[in-house]
């Protein structure tokens, strides 16, 4: 459930990403440090060499409603997708080799939150060319339209009240 207790402890780092000029924090795992578990509020999406990577839910990661939405959304179209463990490291090789197309979060407000940049450390990692993704786009305008009612709801989503 979400608490805004479940939020306090991300109040320093979220005012030192801040300073820095940047507008969210990436969340590795507490035991080991290198495993990604979400962005401030939302889930994250890692688009590899045509995969559709989110960590799994591990009782840490909230299972968020779009989140669900998104992993529908993208097997619907055929994308190899996969709940799993991703490193940090794993993103930083992927970026260095060419196959790291997209990066965004996922949740009930902003619906798809496209990054343009990610600091790990010391190195800067720049997201394609700055713009929305067309994996994120294409989530995005389709959500929105199942949400407005201008596509067919084939997943059950939207009840009338």
């Amino acid at each position: 459930a979400k608490t805004p207790g479940n939020y306090a402890a991300s109040l320093y780092a979220g005012e030192k990403a801040h300073k820095e000029g940047y507008t969210q924090v990436l969340w590795l795992d507490g035991v080991e440090q290198k495993y990604i578990e979400e962005v401030g509020a939302m889930n994250i999406f890692f688009l590899i060499d045509d995969e559709l990577i989110t960590p799994m839910l591990n009782g840490s990661i909230l299972p968020g409603i779009t989140r669900d939405s998104v992993i529908a959304l993208a097997k619907s179209w055929d994308v190899k997708v996969s709940e799993r463990r991703i490193s940090i490291d794993e993103v930083m090789t992927a970026h260095e080799s060419g196959k790291l197309q997209e990066i965004f979060g996922s949740g009930t407000a902003a619906v798809i939150s496209p990054v343009g940049e990610l600091k790990y450390g010391e190195q800067v990692l720049h997201i394609g060319d700055g713009s929305v993704g067309p994996m994120a786009s294409k989530l995005f305008n389709s959500i929105q339209d199942i949400q407005y009612g201008n596509a067919k709801d084939s997943f059950g989503w939207i009840e009338p009240v």
